[in-house]
């Protein structure tokens, strides 16, 4: 694991979920500040529990989690305040909070169409756009992105999930150059089929096992995966790499 010797402080969505909490995990034990999101306080709760387990002496000194929903506006603007409240200026921001329903197109109505966009394409805008700010502030500022392998191809029942993050890779490369002058850069990851809680309960085995075969390195992708070029992405080491999308999926499409 590599290691960054100056402490950072670093703002996490979708902290409670498998790839989010694993890249909490590794920012922690680099040392950094995190300010850790997700919806629900109880499952922030719950993570905490271990996060605090990993630190001596009891509560972790360096986390501090914020319960907000990224698609409204005020509680973003309550979440931006209560981070500002811990580290002024934020060094790297990581937009991993995410929904993805299984759906068949035909059986999409509107209104979780819309839930998805929100949760996904506008949260991602809205908690980007609070937190500029901030990391203005900060001399090696970044973004680094959440997207998905499923908009590179297409995939059956995720109409709206696709769609939004094909939303988030036009919206990572266009924030690359809105925010190159201020030195700040803006990467994306897009993550093949993840072997998380959610996935597991919500993605049946044949399916996961036919992404495993199909795979140039034939094994599941597991939530470690994602956290160490994410990690990277947040490094001195990408100081030159923005606008850029980083396929992590073991092989399944091959770019």
């Amino acid at each position: 694991m590599s290691v960054i010797s100056t402490a950072r402080a670093v703002v996490v969505t979708g902290a409670a979920g498998g790839i989010g909490s694993e890249i909490v995990d590794r920012f922690l034990a680099n040392g950094d500040t995190v300010v850790a999101t997700d919806l629900a306080q109880d499952a922030l709760d719950a993570w905490r529990v271990r996060w605090d387990s990993a630190a001596s002496g009891g509560r972790h000194p360096s986390l501090h989690t914020v319960a907000a929903d990224i698609s409204d506006e005020e509680s973003v603007a309550a979440l931006a305040g209560a981070a500002r409240q811990h580290t002024d200026p934020v060094d790297v921001l990581i937009n991993c909070a995410g929904i993805f329903p299984t759906v068949h197109f035909e059986q999409m109505t509107v209104e979780l169409w819309r839930e998805v966009l929100d949760v996904n394409l506008t949260g991602t805008y809205l908690v980007t756009r609070a937190f500029v700010p901030l990391l203005k502030g900060s001399s090696r500022g970044r973004i680094v992105n959440i997207g998905s392998g499923s908009a590179l191809g297409g995939t059956p029942m995720q109409s709206a999930y696709v769609a939004s993050k094909a939303g988030i890779s036009g919206l990572t490369r266009t924030l690359a150059r809105d925010l190159g002058d201020y030195g700040i850069t803006v990467n994306l990851i897009t993550p093949g089929l993840t072997l998380t809680p959610a996935a597991i309960a919500s993605v049946p085995e044949p399916v996961r096992e036919s992404q495993r075969l199909i795979r140039a390195l034939k094994r599941h992708a597991v939530a470690e995966d994602i956290a160490g070029p994410v990690f990277f992405l947040a490094s001195d080491d990408a100081a030159f790499v923005t606008g850029q999308t980083l396929n992590v999926d073991g092989g399944r499409h091959l770019l």
